[in-house]
């Protein structure tokens, strides 16, 4: 019988994990996970459940929808990833993590059944928060895609409602080199007669409105309707913004469908985000002497808005811990950061991080201040080290260098 951590190991060898190893963990096709739910006796189909895609803002907002609905007294499941710190983050009930004897049991009952069909870590993850979710007989289950969204391991839902919430260039290797293919794979989770909100199209509105005519799915571009006053959330990120938009009208749509969620419950639930689902690294305040923040923006569009937040704030001297991974345009992103800094250039524990000595190399070549450091602990202790109470310290790039400093 394996322990917790023997369990985990078994499931990070099940071939490549996406979040660590990149394009070539990547499946394109749902027969995998359709036969481990066969095996499950298809749980997603005995609860209720919201799906959520986009580039950026589908964690934030799946949280944020979560946290309504536990205010509201709904027993709430909550499917996420990747995680930061602790596995069991991606799968929660009221905010609580499932426990690790439900990890080790799921493993040692199926493992024999699921090796004939060889999934992967993600769709084993995906099984076994259908399976939790079902067997705890949830009332709504938010459940936020991986990657994409039509060749999605969790597309396999018929969800109360989608939701999308924007479309930037993210795993274009992957999903396609232009926005009109990036929204063609967010548009399939759109499903038939199921309602969807769109949150931010980035032009690319025909797309949706074409998928959701063809599904019959009634649809909604909370962009474009009424900018929404008192809406406020304890996530600090300025990007929240959008997010609560598209979260009230979810909202507007859910109670429409008889879902009981008072307004009073929607305004306590986006301010206890953080109490209630227990969310980190969105623009988290790891200190505020100096001021120092955690950010899991990761690519253009999540960034642009990281970095105007950023130059928005007083600061004496900017320090930047910084690393990336290397499938993404990170010269790109690089430049997105503000020069007048002083960066902590580092690389997260994975193989898939963007190596250091090419990171270091890009900084010559701009002709910033830096200094290189083998771990991010030791990037992030150097500049506690040499930040005043007056600078900002900002760690991001990555997802992964945000996990390894918390």
């Amino acid at each position: 019988m394996r322990n917790y951590q023997e369990t985990l190991d078994y499931l990070f060898k099940q071939l490549p994990i996406f979040q660590r190893e990149g394009k070539r963990a990547y499946k394109k096709d749902l027969g995998n996970i359709r036969a481990l739910c066969s095996i499950l006796n298809e749980p997603q189909n005995s609860i209720k459940s919201i799906h959520i895609a986009g580039t950026n803002g589908k964690g934030s907002t799946a949280h944020m929808l979560a946290s309504v609905f536990q205010e509201a007294g709904y027993k709430t499941g909550l499917y996420t990833s990747p995680h930061l710190k602790d596995f069991r983050e991606r799968i929660r009930i009221n905010g609580k993590m499932i426990e690790e004897n439900e990890v080790v049991g799921f493993v040692e009952r199926y493992q024999e059944k699921f090796n004939t069909i060889r999934p992967s870590f993600f769709e084993w993850t995906v099984a076994l928060a259908f399976d939790h979710f079902g067997t705890q007989k949830v009332d709504i289950a938010i459940i936020e895609t991986g990657l994409g969204g039509r060749l999605d391991s969790t597309n396999i839902l018929s969800p109360e409602l989608s939701v999308i919430t924007n479309v930037s260039f993210d795993h274009i290797d992957v999903l396609g080199g232009t926005l009109d293919k990036i929204a063609f794979e967010k548009a399939g989770i759109i499903k038939s007669e199921t309602p969807v909100i769109i949150g931010n199209d980035s032009g690319q509105a025909e797309i949706f409105i074409q998928k959701a005519a063809q599904e019959k799915a009634p649809i909604h571009f909370s962009q474009h309707q009424p900018i929404v006053e008192g809406l406020s959330t304890d996530l600090k990120g300025a990007y929240q913004k959008e997010n609560l938009q598209t979260v009230y009208w979810a909202w507007r749509q859910l109670r429409s469908m008889g879902w009981r969620i008072s307004y009073p419950q929607l305004l306590k639930g986006l301010k206890s985000v953080v109490i209630n689902t227990a969310l980190r690294g969105r623009w988290e305040i790891l200190s505020t002497a100096p001021y120092t923040v955690a950010d899991i923006a990761h690519n253009e569009n999540g960034l642009k808005g990281s970095v105007r937040q950023i130059n928005s704030i007083p600061k004496k001297t900017l320090h930047l811990v910084i690393g990336f991974v290397n499938d993404k345009n990170f010269e790109e992103l690089f430049y997105l950061f503000p020069k007048d800094a002083h960066y902590y250039l580092t690389q997260a524990n994975i193989p898939r991080a963007l190596p250091l000595k090419e990171l270091t190399e890009l900084a010559k070549k701009r002709g910033v201040t830096f200094t290189s450091y083998e771990s991010v602990k030791k990037a992030y202790e150097e500049a506690q080290s040499t930040a005043n109470k007056e600078d900002m310290i900002y760690i991001g790039g990555s997802t992964f260098v945000v996990a390894e400093a918390l």
